[in-house]
């Protein structure tokens, strides 16, 4: 996620630069063309590349628009967790009755394996290798769950049977029953909202055809220009199709939210941040410190 609500030309530039080039290589190419090696005036009328022009900025709006709900959602959802979380742990925390040692170390080792929940999460969404989570799991429950096709659900799975157990043996009563159990279900909740966005393919369509009509529009208006204005029309071609380019990428970007890359939803400090509340609520050390921005404070995974 950025975090700096301006972006210098180096920075811009290191988002775009395969693009800029592109653009570049196109333009020179169609004037070369134009004026070398086509023996026949092409007359194409202004009016059709505003038209066109007109509908790529209706197609992209529609793009960029359905792209920032997916990544506004998927922000709310782990706003959501890191709620949750917290009331999760002080619950457990400050709200059973029992005096045991065993009870008590119990209750401690649910509070931690939700750690792993949250990180095993994480790991499954980003989809690369992170065996983070396993710190706070003892080593059969490491073994169960890697069992299982779904890690962070076969957690939730260990979590309900020692609430269970934690009902059973008296340590909780029925109402804290009910809501620990009813905040297991918004873990789940919250865990198949954030599979749904990532194993959701945005239409490949909207992004193909797109593509192809800014393409489409670049060399359109090179040919239009390069009988008016000369060579001037490959920085103007570039202009324009840098807009429209640029714009899309936004979209483009904002699309899997969940993905490792700078406009991305930054797992890693909301997990951390949920790290250091729960262990801080424990009263434990140490306590891990905060995700470093990183490019000089630009973004924050």
């Amino acid at each position: 996620m950025l975090l700096k609500h301006r972006l210098s030309i180096s920075q811009i530039f290191a988002f775009t630069w395969k693009v800029d080039l592109l653009l570049l290589a196109c333009c020179t190419l169609v004037y070369f063309l134009d004026v070398h090696y086509l023996y026949f005036k092409l007359e194409i009328p202004v009016g059709i590349s505003a038209v066109l022009g007109t509908a790529i900025a209706f197609f992209i709006g529609f793009n960029n628009n359905q792209a920032y709900d997916r990544w506004w959602e998927a922000r709310k959802i782990w706003g959501a967790i890191t709620n949750d979380s917290r009331s999760w742990a002080r619950s457990l925390y400050n709200y059973h009755n029992s005096t045991e040692v065993a009870t008590q170390s119990l209750i401690r080792h649910m509070i931690y394996r939700h750690l792993a929940f949250v990180y095993a999460l994480k790991t499954a969404l980003r989809k690369r290798p992170d065996d983070y989570y396993t710190r706070y799991l003892a080593q059969d429950e490491i073994e169960a769950v890697q069992k299982e096709t779904n890690i962070p659900n076969a957690i939730l799975n260990l979590q309900a049977k020692d609430l269970q157990l934690l009902r059973n043996t008296g340590a909780i009563d029925g109402f804290t029953f009910l809501e620990l159990d009813q905040l297991l279900v918004k873990h789940c909740d919250s865990m198949g909202q954030s599979e749904r966005i990532r194993n959701t393919v945005f239409p490949p369509t909207y992004l193909y055809f797109t593509k192809v009509f800014i393409w489409f529009y670049v060399i359109l208006n090179t040919f239009l220009m390069t009988d008016t204005i000369g060579a001037w029309s490959i920085p103007f071609g570039w202009m324009f199709g840098f807009v429209f380019h640029a714009t899309h990428l936004n979209g483009t970007f904002l699309q899997d939210p969940f993905d490792f890359q700078p406009l991305s939803i930054p797992l890693d400090n909301i997990a951390r941040n949920i790290e250091i509340n729960t262990i801080q609520l424990l009263g434990e050390e140490p306590v891990p410190g905060p995700v470093k921005p990183r490019m000089d404070g630009l973004y924050i995974m």
